[in-house]
């Protein structure tokens, strides 16, 4: 039932415009010619193919249901699997409209904690490409959609024939028409795609379509995306093959961007028609369980995370992502879109709360207030109780369907000078307001800025960023005590105002050199006149980069990060390069290296060790394993900076991990070789800290 790759992709109906195919074109909406061809497909949809001598069939499918997350303005990297199900069908269909599929096997695992139970018919396949109304997740998802192919979709939507295309099966060539659909009232539930119909007898051979936004009844929906694919069986029937289904959420009360995916993917095989199946085969509900003992018997190849295909852990599928580009092609963006809403807005959880020497305890908060068109306005407001000092934003902005987008904004606010975070917001504060331990590296800015920022290329892998103004700065003074111990001073930034331009590209997390690679950087030029003095130019390009790769039962992880800044005086503080901390230099201080030229490369193997599984109740199991992490780092300065005096050169250090519960916390304890110390810290993984 479970093909290996290269024979499923044999038996894979694949979509090519060959060099042999019909010359593409289109014609016209409701011309004669299309209405006939989709007048012809909804009779034989009507007439459930009776004609053709199917009473009924038995069949298997093997399929994936996956839940997915992705947080990340822009989503920059690929969803992390939550929760993954393995499934095993039988299916069993009699004519005229009776389906019945029987669960007889099922596996899952959580690779982090979630509660999230799936509608029933998210188990199962579609059988027939749907009745004449389109249900998904039994009403509560897409509810009362008109079938395009069917009597009411006649009168629904609009249909022209795109293209010519010619299909390729093992041992057959068949020729179909593209036709689009879209809806004749977008304000209405309705589908939004194309239908794929054979030639010679305008069967079904594909169908792949979105939903408007009036279709989606649950309000935190993105998008639904469907497509089914039908192969040729026993040289006579059209019959459900492969199936895909994508379904996307995102939170309105935080806006943070954090999306959740629901993802199923089936393959559908092993035929036998014309069985005799009795009608009373069929009678209760479509989708029932095997009794245990059945499912207990069934048996999977390897783990569910070994088998899991590479498209499922993917941003979007690629037949999914020319899904939704269709429906954005063929309907106004609004009609797609979320409606409007004023919605709570933050860069992460420490942008509500949090504490650090600069500012001592700070709370602030935003609103996002969209107002159609891909147009929205924010403010944000923040205000420290020991600086006493107002922080705030006013922006407008404009976002596309594609990701890309433009944004004008006024700003007050602490920035960061570091690259590299050494901690999560959540740790920095709690370490801050009890030890004395900050690791950010805040300085004042006030300024204009214009921003811009879209996809390299067909891909979303490729993205970039240019972001220029005008900009004021200052100093921050050490204004806040801890409970215990005393601050570091801050980071002496010259006053001064200028220009700054920065263009930022970055690589997603992608296949590279038999493991995954993302990276970014940055070039940044600008100049900044202090107290009267002549402008002092400056240039400054910083990279980083992650590589991983399974090795063994462990994965090994590289990461690197480091760049240059030059200017025609000397460099402003804020414009240096920074090391040394749990991340960047574990076994030394926080920052400890400060420089103009300066390189850090880590490497760490990632090894899986048994461990106590933990119940969680509703919220799962902890799985009984950690992960232990032997480390290490290695740092090269040049040029450092005079109030952070380390000589250049190498500074190796070495270090041992631990990571447990799902890998969301992990300890570390590390040791400088040169120069250096013992250090230890506990916080949460590192996946999580943008959003803390």
């Amino acid at each position: 039932m479970h093909r290996a790759p290269a024979a499923r992709a044999a038996a894979v109906l694949i979509l090519l415009l060959a060099s042999s195919s019909v010359p593409a074109f289109a014609q016209a909406w409701n011309d004669a010619r299309t209405r006939a061809l989709v007048s012809r497909a909804t009779e034989r949809r009507a007439q459930q193919l009776a004609d053709t001598g199917l009473t009924d069939y038995i069949a298997s499918a093997h399929g994936y249901l996956t839940f997915l997350a992705q947080v990340g303005e822009g989503f920059p990297d690929p969803p992390k699997v939550v929760k993954a199900d393995e499934i095993g069908l039988e299916v069993y269909w009699r004519a005229p409209n009776h389906s019945k599929q029987l669960i007889v096997g099922r596996r899952d695992t959580l690779l982090l904690p979630t509660d999230i139970q799936y509608h029933r018919d998210h188990l199962g396949i579609v059988q027939n490409n749907f009745p004449s109304i389109i249900r998904l997740g039994e009403g509560d998802e897409v509810r009362d959609v008109p079938h395009p192919l069917s009597a009411a979709g006649m009168a629904a939507y609009d249909f022209a024939i795109r293209d010519s295309l010619r299909i390729s099966i093992p041992g057959r060539i068949i020729d179909v028409y593209e036709v689009r659909i879209r809806p004749r009232d977008e304000r209405a539930p309705m589908a939004v795609g194309a239908v794929y119909l054979a030639r010679d007898d305008a069967q079904v051979v594909r169908m792949a379509f979105s939903f408007t936004r009036a279709a989606l009844i649950d309000p935190h929906l993105e998008d639904v995306s469907i497509v089914l694919d039908n192969a040729l069986t026993e040289e006579r029937f059209w019959l459900p093959r492969r199936q895909e289904i994508e379904i996307r959420r995102t939170g309105t009360w935080l806006d943070f961007p954090a999306r959740g995916i629901i993802r199923g993917r089936w393959e559908i095989c092993c035929y036998q028609v014309n069985q005799g199946l009795p009608v009373e085969q069929f009678v209760g509900p479509e989708i029932v369980l095997a009794p245990p003992a059945r499912r207990a018997a069934h048996r999977f190849a390897g783990t569910i995370m070994e088998a899991l295909p590479a498209e499922v852990r993917a941003a979007t599928d690629e037949d999914v992502r020319r899904v939704q580009a269709e429906a954005r092609a063929l309907v106004r963006r609004e009609a797609l879109a979320r409606s409007r809403q004023t919605s709570l807005t933050s860069a992460s959880v420490s942008e509500f709360v949090r504490f650090n020497r600069a500012e001592g305890l700070s709370v602030g908060a935003g609103v996002r207030q969209r107002v159609g068109g891909g147009w929205s306005v924010m403010a944000t407001a923040r205000l420290g109780f020991s600086d006493h000092e107002p922080k705030g934003s006013l922006a407008v902005g404009w976002r596309g369907a594609t990701g890309a987008g433009v944004q004008v904004e006024a700003v007050r606010e602490y920035r960061e000078a570091r690259d590299v975070a050494e901690a999560s917001g959540l740790r920095n504060s709690l370490a801050a307001q009890e030890f004395g331990s900050d690791y950010s590296e805040p300085f004042d800015v006030r300024g204009v800025l214009v921003a811009g920022e879209g996809a390299l290329g067909a891909s979303d892998r490729l993205r970039w960023r240019a972001e220029g103004g005008y900009e004021w700065v200052d100093p921050v003074a050490v204004v806040a005590r801890p409970a215990h111990g005393t601050f570091a001073p801050t980071l002496p930034v010259p006053s001064g105002e200028g220009p700054r331009l920065s263009l930022h590209l970055s690589r997603a997390s992608g296949a590279w050199l038999s493991g995954t690679l993302a990276a970014r950087g940055e070039l940044r030029v600008g100049s900044l006149t202090s107290n009267g003095a002549a402008r002092n130019r400056f240039a400054r390009l910083f990279a980083t980069a992650s590589w991983q790769r399974p090795v063994g039962r462990g994965t090994l992880v590289w990461e690197a990060a480091g760049g240059g800044v030059a200017a025609r005086d000397s460099v402003p503080a804020q414009h240096l390069l920074f090391a040394g901390g749990p991340v960047t230099a574990p076994g030394y201080e926080t920052h400890h290296f400060t420089a103009e030229r300066l390189v850090t490369q880590r490497l760490e193997w990632r090894i899986p060790v048994p461990f106590v599984a933990i119940p969680l109740g509703r919220w799962g199991r902890i799985p009984g394993q950690a992960t232990i992490v032997p480390l290490l780092n290695a740092v090269y300065v040049s040029r450092n900076a005079s109030f952070r005096p380390p000589a250049d050169g190498w500074y190796p250090s070495v270090g041992l991990g631990f990571m447990a519960l799902f890998d969301l916390v992990r300890v570390d304890v590390g040791r400088g070789l040169r120069d250096g110390r013992w250090t230890f810290g506990v916080d949460l993984t590192r996946d999580l800290w943008p959003i803390l």
